[in-house]
């Protein structure tokens, strides 16, 4: 009789868990990138977060603008013993399509690794990009690998609108062929209702007020840009869970924005 009542009680917590487990958007937003006419705003926009895969864009960029990026294709790097390989298909090897397609970890940490920690800096400063913290994991040392992994880089969504829409006018601190590169990488596809999407996901772990990571809290981000004509639009959306969800947070993100903006009429 008691392990049935001990049973009857775990499952009524784990229903009470379930009910309570829900994904909160933190902020929409979207911008007319040469107006920069706000379209859609709604929540806190200027809660900043751990960037997470979303900072391939801006490394792509470094990487396209100092040489070690070549072309969709090239660099291809092989996996190493001992790099993240949190999916199986990241230790393939890998070229830049594959590295933004797959969202691999350590093709990133080889990009900083060469571009070094001086110029990554400097990049990273130069950008204007959130909070411009890559000094990575506390006492560490290790900003090239680790500083937008639930680290110490923090950017909001309107950061990183901002981030894109310069990105797109030109106006950041690297070649336009560097550009041009780096935006063929993020190719989604051109939607029903006319917009051709590029943008990346990302996701990553909530942390404490002494920067260490709280697991099964995520945050999920979808951060791009779409055009339509001659006008281009840039979004972000962060999202936050407070258990741990069934699908990757930035998939999540992703598959709302483009049911929600980009499959159907919209206002803008």
């Amino acid at each position: 009789m008691k392990f049935t009542y001990l049973l009857s009680g775990l499952f009524i917590m784990l229903a009470f868990t379930v009910a309570k487990a829900e994904t909160t958007t933190v902020c929409t937003l979207i911008s007319d990138v040469q107006t920069a006419e706000v379209l859609v705003q709604e929540g806190d926009c200027a809660k900043r977060a751990t960037a997470a895969s979303t900072f391939k864009i801006a490394i792509s960029l470094m990487g396209f603008d100092s040489g070690i990026l070549k072309d969709a294709h090239h660099p291809v790097w092989s996996f190493k013993e001992g790099y993240p390989d949190w999916r199986k298909v990241w230790r393939n090897d890998t070229d830049p399509q594959n590295w933004i397609k797959h969202s691999v970890v350590w093709y990133s940490q080889q990009i900083n690794i060469r571009l070094g920690e001086e110029k990554f800096r400097n990049y990273v400063t130069s950008f204007d990009y959130g909070n411009a913290d890559v000094t990575g994991d506390a006492e560490q040392q290790n900003g090239l690998t680790r500083a937008w992994l639930s680290s110490s880089l923090q950017i909001s969504p309107a950061e990183q609108v901002d981030f894109i829409s310069r990105m797109i006018r030109r106006e950041l601190p690297v070649s336009d062929e560097a550009t041009e590169m780096a935006i063929g990488l993020f190719d989604i596809g051109l939607q029903t209702n006319g917009w051709h999407v590029f943008g990346k996901t990302g996701a990553g772990l909530s942390q404490n007020p002494d920067g260490s990571p709280i697991k099964g809290q995520p945050w999920g981000w979808f951060v791009g840009w779409a055009k339509r004509g001659d006008r281009t639009i840039a979004f972000a959306r962060l999202t936050h869970d407070s258990h741990r969800p069934a699908i990757p947070p930035g998939f999540a993100v992703r598959d709302a924005i483009l049911a929600e903006y980009f499959t159907r009429e919209n206002s803008f």
